[in-house]
């Protein structure tokens, strides 16, 4: 896992992006623009360039965040038991940089049965080149 320095990263993300992605927090529902994208392309962890998710994984949950029914390649997320806010969740992290991307969980409705519950700020969208 590559080591990324907060004090380097507050200078580079957003306020918003710093408290979810390193200080674990949630952005408010219905707030970011990738939960209505639907074009062809891959999204990206927004701290180390990692690519998390595919356009074809993607779907409307109807949640409020980005929600996707699997990752690029498993290795690329860490799934880890959050027992916080008194629930018990399994929270997902950037397998790379270790920076909070959302929870999972088993209620998604295509043949895979999760549901990745992504912050949309912890994102980048990058469209597919048209060829």
């Amino acid at each position: 896992m590559a080591r990324y320095d907060d004090a380097d990263l507050v200078g580079r993300l957003t306020p918003e992006e710093f408290r979810v992605l390193r200080r674990n927090g949630t952005e408010r529902p219905f707030t970011s623009e990738l939960n209505g994208e639907t074009r062809q392309g891959n999204y990206y962890c927004k701290v180390c360039d990692t690519a998390l998710f595919a356009h074809s994984a993607k779907f409307d949950s109807g949640c409020g965040w980005p929600s996707f029914d699997q990752e690029i390649e498993k290795a690329r997320i860490t799934r880890i038991r959050d027992t916080s806010h008194g629930m018990i969740r399994v929270e997902i992290r950037c397998a790379e940089c270790d920076s909070h991307l959302g929870h999972v969980f088993p209620d998604g409705p295509t043949e895979t049965g999760t549901r990745h519950c992504v912050n949309g700020v912890c994102l980048t969208f990058r469209q597919a080149e048209e060829t």
